[in-house]
């Protein structure tokens, strides 16, 4: 086999090839030929650049099967093979058999020798990604997804905000890296903090020193001893929201989030100084019980944060939906987590939330993460914006709206019991329109041109049988009585009301009818003998008020946009009032059947 695959005729030579690419699959052959610098050969036959496709295909083939076995080291393999394989991975139109065994060999590569590891990802970055192919940019993906072998900025310049889509096979694959990089963090998050570890003492030491210390040292306290520093020490981790003063070390023995929260901490003390020393001053000032603790919030943040992402879990075959976000930065989880403390924050203050509020508070956070994630944003500031536009107030009013447009809101059941209510609501509304009419509203002049504005009175007969208008005195105090309106229409003689530009004076005065405004709060009544009554509202309130009220009075439906509104208001308060001992139990889509008639009524009991 070792003199075939040397042949000077090609077509022996491919023989050879073919026959080798099965036979290395065998370990006792594989040893034999490998000892005979077998490994050697193959490798020349690659760096010389054979032209031949085929010939090429089998002879990765059969390499990669011989160093499959692990009987030599992948560290022997030379620059010039591994450029000549990264190369066949820049070709735009490579072969995909070539491109498949290419890719499984660099991976093996990357897998099995940390020598080779920055050399490949060196060829990797210069070739296999500035070509705009999308197919070779997807199996490169896949090949090197679990190895997180990619900076995310190159996939985001490259794959995400690529000239092509997205397709689904690809999105995927982006999936597959985002929650494998994430589950980089497992180790730290299942790591408990040794309360007797210097180094890790030294970094709570620093998040009290950047807060409290930020110029000076912090390593001294003028004139105190080893007491006072103690007692100082105390007081500032008091201030830093950790659960345990004393040695706030035991804060981090619970896994998860462990070690990773103080990662996280650190994090935004260094990177986001200004940040975290507002945060922490602001709460630590504060002597009414609304701090914030920020170590014990920041703990539990970092926990959620895992929770949400599903750090430590294996990706799911069916899932292809990755944050682009994510991909801009390096530290990606830590601005999230800078991001979402600031959140916290900020929903503390707007809750005005005390220390037994802190369940309920980080619940309405995980609501504001969770609503603002499937907007994918593609930036971390697009993803701040997002949460800034979800604040307390907006959840409060998502929740109220979702709560309304359940399924159960839709049942048969509850349609039947809203449609059986809301007649008694709008008589409500009819009475309340009435009443205002009996009480009387006062309306400007039209055409008045003196300085001073004249105005009428005009109001609804107790019987709800007589209008009674007539003008008001320009002294005119207390409540307008039927006696000093000298002018009134029976309602029996009302034949229509009509509004806007269909009033005679909005006809007749060129002026108003060209005034949106006035246009939008003028009506007329009409009524024998052929006499109208015109009226200019002062307002939308008072013209939805007297058109509703008017339309009761001839008996048609009182359509204005109060109506609306006040229908609505009322209807969702009775329903929730009705419904309010019905919570959390399942309404069926149908009543119950009704059983059959017993055979005989002879168990009735008679008492004698």
């Amino acid at each position: 086999m070792m003199e075939r695959t040397q042949s000077h005729s090609m077509e022996a030579r491919l023989d050879a090839m073919k026959e080798l690419a099965k036979l290395s699959a065998d370990v006792t052959f594989a040893t034999e030929f490998i000892n005979m610098e077998g490994i050697t050969v193959l490798t020349r036959l690659v760096e010389s650049g054979t032209k031949l496709l085929e010939m090429l295909a089998f002879t990765l083939t059969a390499f990669l099967e011989l160093m499959d076995h692990g009987i030599v080291s992948w560290d022997m393999v030379s620059i010039t093979f591994i450029k000549q394989i990264a190369g066949y991975v820049s070709q735009p139109l490579v072969d995909v058999s070539i491109l498949q065994r290419s890719l499984a060999i660099l991976e093996s590569m990357v897998l099995n020798s940390q020598t080779l590891y920055q050399k490949i990802v060196l060829d990797l970055h210069k070739h296999g990604y500035g070509q705009p192919d999308l197919c070779l940019q997807q199996a490169a993906l896949s090949s090197f997804s679990y190895c997180s072998l990619l900076p995310p900025s190159l996939i985001l310049q490259h794959v995400i905000r690529g000239n092509r889509p997205i397709k689904t096979e690809m999105a995927h694959q982006l999936y597959v890296l985002q929650v494998l990089t994430f589950n980089l963090l497992e180790e730290r998050m299942m790591t408990k903090m040794d309360p007797n570890d210097q180094a890790q003492r030294d970094i709570i030491f620093e998040l009290r020193r950047i807060a409290f210390d930020a110029e000076s040292d912090g390593n001294t306290v003028p004139g105190g001893g080893t007491e006072k520093r103690k007692a100082m020490y105390t007081k500032d981790y008091k201030m830093l929201g950790f659960t345990n003063h004393i040695n706030p070390a035991m804060d981090f023995t619970q896994t998860p989030p462990g070690m990773l929260a103080l990662d996280n901490m650190l994090y935004l003390a260094k990177f986001h100084q200004d940040t975290y020393i507002r945060i922490v001053l602001e709460n630590s000032s504060r002597e009414d019980k609304h701090e914030c603790p920020f170590g014990r919030s920041a703990i539990e943040l970092t926990k959620m944060l895992c929770e949400i992402l599903q750090v430590g879990e294996l990706p799911n075959e069916g899932r292809n939906d990755y944050h682009p976000m994510f991909f801009t930065h390096d530290r990606a989880f830590e601005e999230l987590f800078a991001i979402c403390i600031q959140l916290l924050n900020k929903t503390w203050k707007e809750m005005r939330a005390t220390a037994e509020d802190f369940n309920k508070v980080m619940q309405v956070v995980r609501e504001q993460i969770t609503r603002a994630l499937p907007s994918k944003p593609n930036s971390l500031d697009q993803f701040k914006s997002k949460l800034r536009s979800l604040s307390y107030s907006e959840i409060l009013r998502l929740r109220q709206s979702e709560r309304m447009s359940q399924d159960d809101f839709q049942s048969p059941p509850i349609v039947e019991l809203r449609e059986k209510i809301q007649p008694e609501i709008l008589e409500l509304i009819k009475q309340q329109r009435l009443n205002r009419l009996c009480e009387g509203s006062s309306f400007r002049k039209i055409g008045n041109r003196r300085r001073q504005e004249r105005f009428w009175y005009c109001r609804l007969a107790l019987n709800h049988k007589v209008l009674h208008y007539g003008d008001l005195e320009d002294n005119a105090q207390g409540e307008v009585t039927f006696e000093s309106l000298q002018e009134k229409i029976p309602v029996a003689d009302i034949k229509a009301i009509v509004t806007g530009k269909d009033c005679p004076h909005m006809k007749e005065k060129s002026a108003l009818k060209q005034n949106k405004e006035v246009l939008e709060l003028a009506f007329s009544i009409l009524y024998d003998p052929d006499e109208t009554l015109n009226f200019i509202a002062p307002n939308k309130y008072e013209y939805c008020i007297w058109i509703d009220g008017l339309s009761a009075l001839l008996g048609k439906d009182m359509s204005s946009e109060l109506t609306k509104s006040d229908l609505d208001t009322l209807l969702s308060m009775e329903m929730k009032l009705r419904l309010l001992d019905l919570e959390n139990i399942q309404i069926p889509e149908a009543p119950p059947p009704i059983p059959k008639e017993p055979s005989s009524y002879d168990f009735v009991y008679h008492y004698g």
